[in-house]
Protein backbone atom coordinates (compact mmCIF):
# COMPACT_ATOMS: atom_id res chain seq x y z
CA UNK A 1 0.00 0.00 0.00
CA UNK A 2 1.62 3.17 -1.26
CA UNK A 3 -0.08 5.64 1.65
CA UNK A 4 1.85 3.72 4.07
CA UNK A 5 4.99 4.63 2.85
CA UNK A 6 3.77 8.35 2.18
CA UNK A 7 2.49 8.83 5.81
CA UNK A 8 5.79 7.70 6.97
CA UNK A 9 7.67 9.80 4.50
CA UNK A 10 5.31 13.23 5.73
CA UNK A 11 5.93 12.17 9.34
CA UNK A 12 9.77 12.34 8.89
CA UNK A 13 9.88 14.90 6.66
CA UNK A 14 7.55 17.14 9.37
CA UNK A 15 9.94 16.42 11.88
CA UNK A 16 13.15 17.29 9.80
CA UNK A 17 14.03 20.62 11.56
CA UNK A 18 13.65 19.32 14.92
CA UNK A 19 16.49 19.53 17.38
CA UNK A 20 18.24 18.75 19.69
CA UNK A 21 19.17 16.03 17.24
CA UNK A 22 19.17 13.82 20.77
CA UNK A 23 15.17 14.47 20.68
CA UNK A 24 14.93 14.05 16.78
CA UNK A 25 16.23 10.37 17.62
CA UNK A 26 13.97 9.91 20.68
CA UNK A 27 10.89 11.31 18.08
CA UNK A 28 12.11 9.44 15.32
CA UNK A 29 12.03 6.04 17.32
CA UNK A 30 9.07 6.03 18.47
CA UNK A 31 7.29 7.02 14.69
CA UNK A 32 9.71 3.57 13.67
CA UNK A 33 7.46 1.82 15.90
CA UNK A 34 4.33 3.48 14.97
CA UNK A 35 1.29 2.28 13.43
CA UNK A 36 0.64 4.68 10.21
CA UNK A 37 -2.88 3.68 10.12
CA UNK A 38 -4.13 7.59 10.95
CA UNK A 39 -1.91 9.07 8.08
CA UNK A 40 -3.05 6.56 5.80
CA UNK A 41 -6.61 6.96 6.61
CA UNK A 42 -6.09 10.69 6.22
CA UNK A 43 -4.68 9.76 2.88
CA UNK A 44 -7.44 7.42 1.77
CA UNK A 45 -10.24 9.84 2.60
CA UNK A 46 -9.08 12.77 -0.15
CA UNK A 47 -9.97 10.17 -2.69
CA UNK A 48 -13.34 9.87 -1.71
CA UNK A 49 -14.64 12.84 -1.94
CA UNK A 50 -14.72 15.27 -5.22
CA UNK A 51 -12.07 17.80 -5.69
CA UNK A 52 -8.41 17.22 -6.16
CA UNK A 53 -6.04 17.27 -2.82
CA UNK A 54 -2.45 19.27 -3.66
CA UNK A 55 1.02 18.65 -2.59
CA UNK A 56 2.25 18.80 -0.20
CA UNK A 57 -1.11 19.86 1.29
CA UNK A 58 -2.28 16.48 1.88
CA UNK A 59 1.04 15.00 3.07
CA UNK A 60 1.23 17.57 5.52
CA UNK A 61 -2.90 16.89 6.84
CA UNK A 62 -1.60 13.38 6.91
CA UNK A 63 1.84 14.28 8.89
CA UNK A 64 -0.06 16.52 11.05
CA UNK A 65 -2.89 13.48 12.01
CA UNK A 66 -0.17 10.98 12.62
CA UNK A 67 2.15 13.51 14.57
CA UNK A 68 -0.53 14.19 17.49
CA UNK A 69 -2.09 10.23 17.71
CA UNK A 70 1.58 9.18 17.75
CA UNK A 71 2.02 12.25 21.11
CA UNK A 72 -0.51 11.30 22.27
CA UNK A 73 -0.14 7.16 21.92
CA UNK A 74 3.19 7.89 23.82
CA UNK A 75 1.70 9.98 26.65
CA UNK A 76 -0.61 7.41 27.55
CA UNK A 77 2.03 5.09 27.54
CA UNK A 78 3.62 7.19 30.31
CA UNK A 79 0.54 7.94 31.89
CA UNK A 80 0.02 4.33 32.64
CA UNK A 81 4.08 3.42 32.98
CA UNK A 82 5.62 6.06 34.81
CA UNK A 83 9.22 5.66 34.06
CA UNK A 84 9.98 7.37 37.95
CA UNK A 85 8.39 5.28 40.02
CA UNK A 86 11.27 3.16 39.04
CA UNK A 87 14.21 2.92 41.10
CA UNK A 88 16.31 4.30 37.89
CA UNK A 89 14.62 7.01 36.08
CA UNK A 90 16.95 7.82 33.29
CA UNK A 91 17.53 11.06 30.82
CA UNK A 92 15.62 8.97 27.62
CA UNK A 93 13.14 8.78 30.79
CA UNK A 94 12.62 12.54 30.35
CA UNK A 95 13.48 12.62 26.38
CA UNK A 96 10.49 10.43 25.93
CA UNK A 97 7.96 13.25 27.57
CA UNK A 98 9.35 16.21 25.61
CA UNK A 99 8.86 13.77 22.45
CA UNK A 100 5.46 13.17 23.43
CA UNK A 101 4.44 17.36 23.97
CA UNK A 102 7.01 18.19 21.05
CA UNK A 103 5.03 15.40 18.41
CA UNK A 104 1.52 16.83 19.51
CA UNK A 105 2.29 20.11 19.41
CA UNK A 106 3.94 19.50 15.45
CA UNK A 107 0.57 18.14 14.26
CA UNK A 108 -1.54 21.07 15.93
CA UNK A 109 1.21 23.25 14.16
CA UNK A 110 0.02 20.99 10.54
CA UNK A 111 -3.74 21.55 11.23
CA UNK A 112 -3.76 24.28 13.05
CA UNK A 113 -5.04 26.30 9.94
CA UNK A 114 -7.70 23.76 8.34
CA UNK A 115 -10.82 22.66 8.56
CA UNK A 116 -9.51 20.10 10.86
CA UNK A 117 -8.19 22.19 13.51
CA UNK A 118 -11.58 21.97 15.57
CA UNK A 119 -11.23 18.22 15.86
CA UNK A 120 -7.72 18.32 17.07
CA UNK A 121 -8.59 20.43 19.70
CA UNK A 122 -11.74 18.08 20.94
CA UNK A 123 -9.17 14.97 20.30
CA UNK A 124 -6.54 16.05 22.83
CA UNK A 125 -8.91 17.47 25.32
CA UNK A 126 -11.31 14.38 25.52
CA UNK A 127 -8.01 12.18 25.55
CA UNK A 128 -7.07 14.15 28.52
CA UNK A 129 -10.73 14.09 29.99
CA UNK A 130 -10.66 10.00 29.38
CA UNK A 131 -7.08 9.44 30.95
CA UNK A 132 -8.50 11.55 34.24
CA UNK A 133 -11.17 9.47 34.14
CA UNK A 134 -9.24 6.13 34.09
CA UNK A 135 -6.99 6.87 36.70
CA UNK A 136 -9.73 7.65 39.09
CA UNK A 137 -11.55 3.74 37.87
CA UNK A 138 -13.90 5.38 35.36
CA UNK A 139 -14.74 4.68 32.13
CA UNK A 140 -15.16 6.94 28.82
CA UNK A 141 -17.13 6.39 25.85
CA UNK A 142 -14.75 7.28 23.08
CA UNK A 143 -11.33 5.92 22.68
CA UNK A 144 -8.42 7.78 21.37
CA UNK A 145 -8.10 5.82 18.20
CA UNK A 146 -11.84 6.38 17.79
CA UNK A 147 -11.19 10.68 17.67
CA UNK A 148 -8.09 10.29 15.75
CA UNK A 149 -9.66 8.47 12.87
CA UNK A 150 -12.32 10.72 12.70
CA UNK A 151 -9.86 13.48 12.63
CA UNK A 152 -8.02 11.81 9.97
CA UNK A 153 -10.87 11.61 7.99
CA UNK A 154 -11.83 15.42 8.09
CA UNK A 155 -8.42 16.53 7.45
CA UNK A 156 -8.18 14.31 4.34
CA UNK A 157 -11.52 15.13 2.69
CA UNK A 158 -11.17 18.96 3.31
CA UNK A 159 -7.63 18.64 1.76
CA UNK A 160 -9.68 18.48 -1.53
CA UNK A 161 -12.37 21.88 -0.87
CA UNK A 162 -15.23 18.99 -0.06
CA UNK A 163 -16.83 18.20 3.07
CA UNK A 164 -17.02 15.38 5.11
CA UNK A 165 -19.77 13.03 4.71
CA UNK A 166 -21.12 11.68 8.26
CA UNK A 167 -21.39 8.71 6.56
CA UNK A 168 -17.32 8.11 6.31
CA UNK A 169 -16.77 9.53 9.59
CA UNK A 170 -19.51 6.99 11.25
CA UNK A 171 -16.94 4.50 9.61
CA UNK A 172 -14.23 5.05 10.86
CA UNK A 173 -14.92 5.44 13.93
CA UNK A 174 -16.49 2.28 14.18
CA UNK A 175 -13.46 1.26 12.29
CA UNK A 176 -11.48 2.25 15.51
CA UNK A 177 -13.91 0.66 17.86
CA UNK A 178 -12.79 -2.88 16.26
CA UNK A 179 -9.20 -2.80 16.99
CA UNK A 180 -10.20 -3.19 20.70
CA UNK A 181 -7.60 -2.70 23.06
CA UNK A 182 -3.97 -0.66 22.07
CA UNK A 183 -1.95 -0.85 20.07
CA UNK A 184 -2.93 -0.10 16.99
CA UNK A 185 -1.86 -2.99 14.30
CA UNK A 186 0.75 -1.90 11.44
CA UNK A 187 -0.95 -0.66 8.64
CA UNK A 188 -1.84 -1.95 5.67
CA UNK A 189 -1.64 -5.32 7.94
CA UNK A 190 -4.38 -3.79 10.31
CA UNK A 191 -6.54 -2.55 7.94
CA UNK A 192 -9.70 -4.40 6.25
CA UNK A 193 -8.74 -5.87 3.09
CA UNK A 194 -10.78 -3.70 0.07
CA UNK A 195 -10.60 -0.65 2.62
CA UNK A 196 -10.59 1.91 -0.32
CA UNK A 197 -13.38 0.34 -1.65
CA UNK A 198 -15.53 0.76 1.84
CA UNK A 199 -14.87 3.94 1.81
CA UNK A 200 -15.74 5.13 -1.07
CA UNK A 201 -19.12 3.04 -0.67
CA UNK A 202 -19.82 4.92 2.51
CA UNK A 203 -18.53 8.26 2.03
CA UNK A 204 -18.55 9.03 -1.71
CA UNK A 205 -21.03 10.91 -3.43
CA UNK A 206 -22.76 7.89 -4.99
CA UNK A 207 -24.23 7.88 -1.72
CA UNK A 208 -26.54 10.26 -2.56
CA UNK A 209 -25.91 11.67 1.79
CA UNK A 210 -26.24 15.16 2.63
CA UNK A 211 -22.46 15.77 3.83
CA UNK A 212 -21.47 17.07 7.57
CA UNK A 213 -20.62 20.93 7.68
CA UNK A 214 -16.96 20.83 9.33
CA UNK A 215 -15.98 24.36 10.04
CA UNK A 216 -12.81 25.80 8.84
CA UNK A 217 -10.68 27.41 11.67
CA UNK A 218 -10.84 30.61 9.47
CA UNK A 219 -14.26 31.00 9.18
CA UNK A 220 -15.81 33.73 10.74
Amino acid sequence: MDEVAQARTAVTEAIRGITPARLKHAMNAHLLRASMIPGVLALLSASVVSGDAEEPTLSNRAAGVQLIYDGLRLTRALVHDEPWEGPDPTVEDDLDVLAADVLVAEGFHLLSHTEAADKAVETVREFGTEQTELRSGGTTARSLEANVFELAVIAGATATGSETPLSLRQYVVGLAHSHGAPPLPAAPEGLPDGIEEAMNRVGGHATGEEPMRTPSATDT
